[in-house]
């Protein structure tokens, strides 16, 4: 973790103090930016199918990506077609993209690459939000449209507003970028339709929800990894989430490697490491093409009690009716 993102999760550091004329300076101009679309100064594109937003208003990884994957298996499991927009974060996109499961990572970007893999819904990424929908329902009939990541990107009219918090680092010190971890202040939950915990407790939460590690998949196909020894390879938001997943599924992590989020692996991040490997599975679809025998990822899913279950998905089709 760099100094940093160590500042934000540490109240009253003296770096988050001397960057708080920057994080004032952001606050003006994120400010004054959501308040001219609230206004209709700037216009704000309203798509022919509901859209449910899943984002955050923290940087860093706090569940998006397995959320979107159980809402969409939700979804489809009651008979209703989802379509998935996104970013398309670390990738090199101009116009509307179709991911498919062949795609590549370094193409489409590492989480629209799972999506594509585990959702079996159609996926467009592109950084104007409003452009990758309408592209995707050029090409697909879909009941509504799921934007992973998105909460900030205004221009995209919203008929849901989903908020996911990592339950473990909350909001850090409070403070807006560059001096914490917040895209927008805390006062936004207050707007959003559905605040949901991620693997811990947050007061503001109105969800909770659990990320459970499933077998450990060989890279190339080959046999599973029973629980062992392992060097965790991450290059992800949070990967102390990471590493707590792995030893609940009954891993020992003798030694960890880790890289920012979105990293571009290269077979040389891999040097000198001898024992298996595990690394999440978004991380591994960026891996395949130079993987090793003994190189695993652990996949996640994302779970709720029965009660919030029926409560969430309630509350997303009724905008159906």
């Amino acid at each position: 973790m760099s100094l940093l993102q160590q500042s934000w999760y540490q109240k009253g550091h003296w770096l988050s103090w001397l960057l708080l004329p920057l994080a004032l300076l952001y606050w003006l101009l994120s400010s004054c930016r959501r308040l001219l679309f609230t206004l209709g100064v700037l216009p704000r594109h309203t798509l022919t199918v509901p859209v449910v937003i899943v984002g955050n208003i923290s940087v860093g990884g706090t569940g998006k990506t397995p959320f979107t994957l159980w809402l969409c298996q939700q979804l489809l499991a009651r008979g209703i077609k989802p379509g998935i927009i996104s970013r398309g974060y670390g990738a090199k996109i101009s116009a509307p993209t179709a991911v498919t499961p062949a795609s590549s990572a370094r193409d489409v970007g590492d989480e629209p690459l799972l999506l594509a893999r585990r959702s079996q819904c159609p996926v467009v990424v592109c950084p104007d939000r409003v452009a990758a929908g309408k592209a995707l329902l050029a090409q697909h009939r879909v009941d509504i449209i799921i934007c992973d990541d998105g909460l900030q990107h205004y221009r995209l009219a919203r008929t849901v507003e989903i908020v996911l918090v990592d339950g473990k680092r909350g909001f850090g010190n409070g403070l807006l970028l560059p001096a914490g971890p917040l895209r927008e202040p805390r006062s936004r939950l207050a707007k959003v339709d559905m605040i949901i915990a991620n693997s811990g407790e947050v007061p503001q939460a109105d969800y909770q929800m659990q990320l459970t590690g499933n077998v450990a998949e060989n890279l190339l196909g080959k046999e599973a990894l029973p629980p062992s020894d392992v060097t965790l390879v991450a290059g992800i938001g949070n990967p102390q989430r990471f590493l707590t997943t792995a030893r609940q599924a009954g891993f020992n992590v003798v030694a960890q490697r880790l890289f920012a989020d979105h990293h571009q692996f290269t077979a040389a991040d891999f040097a000198g490491i001898t024992g298996p490997v595990l690394m999440t599975e978004k991380d591994a679809v960026k891996c395949q093409q130079f993987a090793c025998d003994n190189w695993y990822f652990l996949a996640v899913d994302a779970s709720f009690s029965t009660i919030e279950s029926a409560e969430i998905i309630n509350k997303i089709t009724k905008i159906l009716e």
